[in-house]
């Protein structure tokens, strides 16, 4: 008999457990993990980081696996210019993109000569480096960085390749209820300017903001579980930074 009741107690206890960590991920915090150099030189690959899921309301996507529960968001806030958001491509609903938010619905979205221009206005910007070696998947690519100034004054860096490949686009009208997305990574970044793969990403797919680095390891210097490689593998120095 007492093995019985502990049992159910434990059960009771790992159901409860479960039911408050799915009530955090899904109405507070979730925690993501940064894959790729497309946001390079702000999130590094190995960086861990919460987003908040209030930020702009809830969705479906809000949740895991994205029941149909409603339609639409609710408690909704329109996001601004220059968050950095987590959102589900459009391309198949399931997979999880981090990018920074560049345009609102109804505006127009062109690069002239590798500047970004926002509503025919050119987006400020001003190089903070000579010369910078990042990442671009596993390989090194030399760039410029840069800060950027947007219209509502928030400021964050961004990097294009010395060679400025990424010249010359398009004019990208936002739908209405959609948003435009821009990799930091400027040269390396799948992002909002490829249409068929990314494109203009609804309001119904943001996730969450992100907010600050909870944890970043670099693999290539070894293991978390080798911790006699801490020194170099642990980038303590990013713990709890906030995400501009």
């Amino acid at each position: 008999m007492l093995d019985k009741k502990f049992f159910i107690e434990n059960s009771k206890t790992l159901i409860y457990a479960l039911i408050i960590a799915v009530i955090i991920r899904s109405l507070l915090l979730q925690p993501f993990y940064i894959p790729s150099s497309s946001m390079e030189p702000n999130l590094l690959v190995g960086d861990r980081l919460f987003v908040t899921k209030y930020s702009y309301g809830y969705s479906k996507h809000s949740f895991p696996f994205s029941p149909p529960l409603f339609k639409g968001r609710i408690f909704a806030n329109e996001p601004k210019r220059g968050d950095v958001v987590v959102f589900k491509t459009p391309s198949d609903n399931r997979t999880d993109y981090i990018k920074r938010l560049i345009g609102l619905p109804g505006d127009r979205i062109q690069f002239i000569d590798s500047n970004l221009y926002i509503n025919n206005s050119e987006v400020l910007k001003s190089r903070t480096s000579k010369n910078d070696i990042i990442f671009c998947g596993k390989k090194e690519i030399d760039v410029f960085t840069f800060e950027e100034l947007l219209s509502n004054g928030k400021k964050h860096n961004t990097v294009y390749l010395k060679n400025f490949s990424y010249r010359n686009t398009d004019v990208y009208t936002v739908p209405e209820n959609h948003y435009f997305f821009l990799g930091d990574n400027r040269d390396c970044s799948k992002d909002s300017r490829f249409l068929s793969s990314v494109g203009y990403v609804h309001k119904d797919n943001l996730v969450g903001k992100a907010q600050f680095i909870f944890f970043s390891s670099d693999r290539s210097e070894g293991s978390i579980f080798s911790f006699w490689k801490w020194n170099k593998s642990i980038r303590f120095d990013r713990f709890l930074k906030t995400i501009n």
